[in-house]
């Protein structure tokens, strides 16, 4: 196929890229490093990156479309559409557009590409100068998110430091310097692990992805491995050769006792996209403090903790890996824990990002009598309990919340070579072990409500 060197950035689209990447880099320590917007000659829509380690992350909103219409538009995403971007807004809210991949030749793995049966989105376009510019191409993944293919005619090393925004990111974008974005600290997240996408039907959607890409199957998690018998998901790990490339595919269960979350967020989401990305921190407990600090000030909210008997098992799963120090600072921030043959993953969930909720109608068993909840604390037939209950910690939501796109946050442990500079790729799995026992717990509660709810 071709060769794909890592993940290169993931794009939102949203209705207002100011707001929403202001609020991203006080979540997450990610400093505003780049900006084409008006102030840049870019009339047709407003971009701003993120970076921090090797993670970047770009919100992009439109412009007003006869504002580009009348006067000689330059924007800095060539693939850049007014209506499709107002359109996924609407349909979506804030999600992910495009997950773009460096390549070693963008024109030559799109070529490949729409060889193996890749539907086209745009053809590769060269940026900047022709003898040291950026080439881009796009390629229709599911629904309407797109794999963008980013190369570089003048080869670089990586990792690349941020530097020349021009050259490391995109042309057109300009650096944003410290007075132009907030005064944060670096709070440890170095790079995208994974991206967890949701679909209706595993078979196909993994069977086109790996068609044109090459991508070969690195993990998966089988509802019986993982699920419970009242509901469940089944799900593919892709990776590229080289493994730096990491996508997750999830399906629902259909037929089961209850609704699996992923039917959820595809109906909310209106179609498949993308379900959460995997941030990895250096040091996740240092991470979690600064991100837990700025919660309250337009941050981010994690999902409650599970119980304590998770963290009075985990000494035994986990001691000979983490201190008595490191277990309890797991059971102060929710963190979980999981493991493979090789390492450990540390890993805890943020509520959704976006306000992608809606009311929903809570009925007592065989009664037509009901009530409706919405955000914050509810009241469930005069029974008062949290939005979210704790088991919200893992993609396996509660039916109280309609999710679309939220983050990860992991540290793995172990799995270096001698010089412990290279971290094999997955080390530590992918929270497999933490899915059954969480669902199960889930279960246990919504029954715990039922019953209450029926008893009134």
């Amino acid at each position: 196929m071709f060769s794909v060197r890592q993940f290169h950035h993931v794009e939102f689209w949203c209705s207002d890229a100011t707001t929403t990447s202001n609020r991203f880099s006080l979540a997450l320590g990610m400093p505003i490093v780049a900006k084409s917007d008006l102030s840049t000659g870019n009339i047709t829509h407003a971009s701003y990156v993120l970076g921090s380690g090797q993670l970047f992350f770009l919100f992009t909103a439109p412009y007003s479309a006869n504002i580009s219409k009348t006067t000689s538009a330059n924007p800095s995403i060539p693939t850049f559409c007014h209506k499709a971007s107002r359109a996924f807004v609407a349909a979506h809210g804030l999600a992910v557009r495009a997950i773009a991949i460096e390549v070693e030749d963008a024109e030559l793995a799109y070529s490949i590409s729409v060889s193996h049966g890749a539907k086209p989105s745009s053809p590769p376009i060269t940026l900047g100068e022709p003898e040291n510019g950026i080439v881009l191409a796009e390629i229709e993944l599911y629904n309407d998110l797109v794999l963008r293919y980013i190369s570089y005619k003048k080869p670089r090393t990586m990792p690349e430091p941020i530097g020349n925004i021009a050259y490391n990111f995109l042309p057109g974008f300009e650096p944003i310097r410290t007075n132009s974005s907030f005064q944060i600290q670096n709070y440890g997240i170095r790079r995208l692990d994974h991206v967890a996408i949701n679909v209706p039907e595993l078979a196909p959607a993994i069977n086109y992805l790996k068609s044109f890409t090459g991508f070969h199957e690195f993990s998966e998690f089988r509802s019986k491995d993982v699920g419970t018998h009242e509901s469940g998901l089944n799900t593919m790990i892709l990776a590229s050769n080289n493994a730096m490339v990491i996508l997750g595919i999830n399906e629902p269960v259909y037929g089961t006792k209850r609704r699996s979350q992923i039917e959820t967020f595809l109906d909310h989401n209106e179609g498949p996209g993308v379900q959460h990305l995997a941030l990895e921190s250096k040091d996740i407990f240092s991470t979690l403090r600064d991100m837990r600090r700025m919660s309250g000030f337009g941050g981010f909210e994690f999902m409650p903790p599970p119980p304590m008997t998770y963290y009075q098992n985990l000494k035994k799963r986990a001691g000979d890996v983490l201190s008595d120090e490191e277990i309890k600072a797991c059971e102060e921030f929710g963190v979980l824990v999981d493991r493979d043959d090789e390492g450990t993953l540390l890993q805890i969930f943020t509520k959704p990002l976006g306000d992608r909720f809606e009311a929903l109608e809570l009925r007592k068993p065989n009664k037509p009598t009901s009530k409706f909840v919405s955000k914050g604390s509810i009241e469930v037939l005069n029974t008062s309990v949290p939005r979210c209950i704790w088991a919200c910690a893992h993609p396996y939501y509660s039916d109280l919340e309609k999710p679309t796109i939220f983050i990860e946050i992991i540290q793995r442990i172990g799995c270096t070579d001698n010089t412990k500079m290279h971290q094999k790729a997955g080390c530590g799995g992918f929270g497999k072990g933490n899915i059954s026992e969480l669902f199960k717990s889930v279960e246990e509660y919504e029954k715990l409500l039922e019953a209450r709810s029926s008893s009134v």
